[in-house]
């Protein structure tokens, strides 16, 4: 398959290198607003450099489309690319809206194309280990689960486009946010319920730097999570407890620390449990795994894991945080993740 990429930054940066390691798929173009960006990664990976996304998107060589753009323009990004019969792979969050994400849905479905939100932390493999374990009935049934995922953040971050509330959406939540409570469902389902407090804390921005949440899913379990602009240094930290045990994880390579996962077993008899502790390889491989799910998800014409419907429902969840932290009382979910 032949592939565009849309946004020459880091991310675009780490999908271009993730497909490296399919020499079955070819890097066509790569589009930046910055041409001279565009042409530094473009000249990387051997492929053609534009600085006007529609000349992207519209290519009869083009079979995917990876918009890797700021949130303002991922919507018409999308959407032009899958009216134009493109596949596309869409960084998270999928749109700054839930009424974004759900034209980009609409498009889909129209053009009979895969849309794929950019949910990369499924894919990694401590995210993957978890998974097995879950299927395998290891920990029994979920009860709680609890999250920090925060960062350090960095001279003149104030003036970045993710603190812009026209540019990004919003703040922390559709940053780091959004991938926690992908997490969330992914483990244990849809939600019921949600409240929040969303604040600013330090930055003199018009977006939240931290975001503190308690949700309440349909299978009845219970969540808590805090995602931050001001930890200080990088944190991650997911947990799941289970009726017959829970799984840990920490860290996610790199400046977050080692990938490890913890699995304990309760022990009927009660003291210390089971312990077994996994660390995974530095290697992030999460931006090559995602990849594989996504072009296997076109290749068996079916719904991919992190999946347009699944970028939707992150959005509506969070729009709900959002309603939540502005009454200060607990927002009630439709099926649909809609505000009820």
């Amino acid at each position: 398959m032949n592939i565009a990429i849309i946004g020459a930054g880091l991310i675009g940066g780490k999908r271009a290198a993730a497909l490296d390691h399919f020499p079955e798929d070819t890097l066509r173009v790569v589009c930046d607003v910055d041409l001279a960006r565009a042409q530094e990664l473009a000249g990387r990976h051997g492929a053609e450099a534009v600085a006007d996304w529609h000349d992207a998107v519209q290519r009869d060589d083009v079979d995917i489309v990876v918009n890797a753009a700021i949130n303002a323009v991922l919507e018409p990004i999308t959407v032009a690319a899958l009216a134009a019969g493109k596949h596309v792979l869409c960084e998270k969050p999928l749109g700054r809206t839930a009424d974004e994400a759900a034209r980009m849905l609409e498009a889909a479905t129209a053009n009979d194309r895969v849309l794929k939100t950019g949910f990369n932390h499924r894919f990694h493999p401590a995210m993957l280990r978890a998974r097995t374990l879950l299927e395998e009935g290891a920990i029994g049934d979920v009860m709680l689960m609890r999250a920090r995922y925060g960062h350090g953040s960095r001279p003149g971050m104030e003036t970045e486009w993710r603190s812009s509330k026209d540019l990004c959406g919003g703040g922390e939540l559709l940053d780091q946010g959004v991938h926690v409570i992908d997490l969330i469902r992914a483990f244990g389902g849809d939600l019921a319920d949600a409240y929040a407090r969303v604040e600013t804390k330090f930055w003199d921005i018009e977006v939240e730097d931290n975001a503190f949440a308690l949700l309440g899913l349909r299978s009845g379990a219970t969540c808590q999570f805090h995602v931050s602009w001001t930890n200080w240094r990088n944190v991650f930290s997911f947990e799941i407890f289970g009726t017959q045990g829970y799984i840990t994880i920490n860290g996610l390579g790199g400046s977050y620390g080692p990938e490890t996962l913890e699995y304990g077993r309760r022990r009927v008899e009660g003291g210390r449990p089971d312990i077994e502790v996994q660390e995974f390889p530095p290697e992030d491989m999460s931006w090559r795994e995602e990849w594989k799910e996504f072009r296997g998800a076109i290749a068996e014409r079916r719904v991919p894991l992190g999946s347009g419907h699944d970028g939707l429902m992150a959005n509506r969840i969070i729009e709900a945080l959002y309603a939540s932290s502005r009454t200060g009382a607990r927002v009630a979910l439709d099926a649909e993740g809609r505000i009820a």
